[in-house]
């Protein structure tokens, strides 16, 4: 699965680049016995269906002149726009994220907790800075990177 997305990825990267678009992130994953080819992409001001369809065109026309095939079997393309709370995957995105409103779910608990949601105050390559609130007060909470099993822009509420 791995060799496929790295294959497509570097066919189809510069159709992204050359349309100002911003690649987020692949899966190539089987789900009900069809594998699915999902590929989110958006703009710095967002990105709509028109958009989308373009590109998918743009994208598809492609993957059918890769030689040799790299997709082992048949599969479905889907693209998408990674919506509003995106996860946070690359450097750019962690920089926009910083003084966001942010989800961090955890692979074990801190301070009792596996999720928090705040604000990013801070990060580095081995902890975060989040700001929460616990009942009526704000809390700063110092996160392990290591500890972190995704992260994500999340809605205030």
């Amino acid at each position: 699965m791995t060799k496929v997305k790295d294959s497509v990825l570097a066919e189809i990267k510069p159709i992204i680049e050359q349309r100002n678009d911003e690649f987020v992130d692949i899966e190539y994953v089987k789900e009900k016995g069809q594998n699915y080819l999902r590929i989110y992409v958006d703009r710095e001001n967002g990105i709509d269906m028109d958009e989308i369809a373009g590109l998918s065109e743009l994208i598809s026309a492609k993957l059918d002149e890769i030689e040799p095939d790299p997709f082992p079997d048949p599969y479905v393309l889907e693209l998408s726009s990674p919506g509003i709370e995106r996860p946070l995957k690359s450097e750019k995105d962690w920089q926009k994220a910083l003084n966001n409103y942010v989800h961090v779910g955890l692979y074990q608990k801190v301070l009792g907790e596996k999720e928090y949601e705040g604000t990013l105050k801070s990060f580095n390559t081995d902890e975060i800075e989040l700001e929460v609130k616990i009942k009526t007060r704000r809390k700063q909470l110092t996160i392990p990177r290591k500890l972190i099993a995704n992260i994500r822009f999340a809605i205030e509420f």
